[in-house]
């Protein structure tokens, strides 16, 4: 059998599970929202073109009006002035788009710290028990925080010191970019930055840094609870706009499962 029926095979007998990790797409999507004076993406609609009635009598089907950030979306490097000479996300390398997955949790943590900050220490304590982040793949950092997710407020948490969502420290941010193999970087956030990343150095260190490098971001995810630290594999599927900084995306991971 071909390497490739073998896979069907697999998921057709429950060997490999699909597991979606796409926050679904309607309104009440959580977006971000920047202060004064910077522009706003909008809220993820559907504008009705017809309807099984007079304006188009046996099909349905509709506008969609969104943002390329919104919901679960991929970062493409050019979404960022340090990479602005990158990929746009038309441009992705396919073979970016299926691989390996680290998923490192630090939820305990930040349930009593939403503001917590991904730090070196952390991921090489992750290596030391479950072995170096993988070549060409994906690291997730998984905080939780898809629990929220039903609620824009609860979601970007913001009070009048600002938003306080977890992130990534600016010396990991760098770390992650240069000296590990990883392609990409994946959070349940809004965003692959801390809420308090504008008061950082660099500002927005994870895309400053992981965008710059040529690498990608990945967010918005769902249902990482239910995937392994290591061993599964990551499917990244934005719509290929030409020109365009990222994209929603419908992400998937395949898990093999014993018995």
């Amino acid at each position: 059998m071909s390497v490739l029926t073998d896979v069907l095979s697999a998921i057709h007998n429950n060997h490999v599970e699909i597991i979606d990790l796409t926050a679904p797409l309607e309104s009440t999507t959580p977006v971000l929202r920047l202060p004064e004076p910077f522009a706003n993406t909008i809220n993820f609609q559907l504008e009705e073109i017809s309807r099984y009635d007079e304006r188009g009598p046996r099909w349905y089907w509709n506008n969609i009006h969104t943002g390329e950030h919104t919901g679960t979306h991929l970062d493409a490097p050019n979404h960022w002035l340090s990479g602005k000479d990158g990929f746009d996300v038309s441009q992705v390398p396919l073979r970016n788009l299926i691989g390996p997955v680290a998923v490192l949790d630090a939820s305990d943590r930040v349930v009593d710290d939403p503001d917590f900050l991904l730090q070196i220490d952390d991921v090489r304590a992750w290596e030391s028990e479950h072995g170096p982040l993988p070549d060409g793949g994906w690291l997730i950092f998984r905080t939780g925080w898809d629990t929220r997710a039903a609620d824009q407020s609860e979601f970007l948490n913001v009070d009048n010191t600002g938003s306080h969502t977890p992130g990534v420290s600016p010396e990991c941010a760098r770390w992650l970019a240069e000296e590990t193999p990883i392609i990409g970087f994946g959070v349940e956030t809004v965003g692959t930055d801390a809420g308090k990343a504008p008061e950082l150095d660099p500002p927005f260190p994870c895309h400053e840094r992981i965008l710059g490098a040529g690498k990608f971001g990945l967010t918005q995810l769902r249902n990482v609870d239910r995937l392994p630290a290591t061993g599964a594999v990551l499917v990244v599927s934005p719509l290929p706009i030409v020109g365009g900084s990222g994209s929603p995306a419908r992400v998937l991971a395949l898990v093999e499962r014993s018995g």
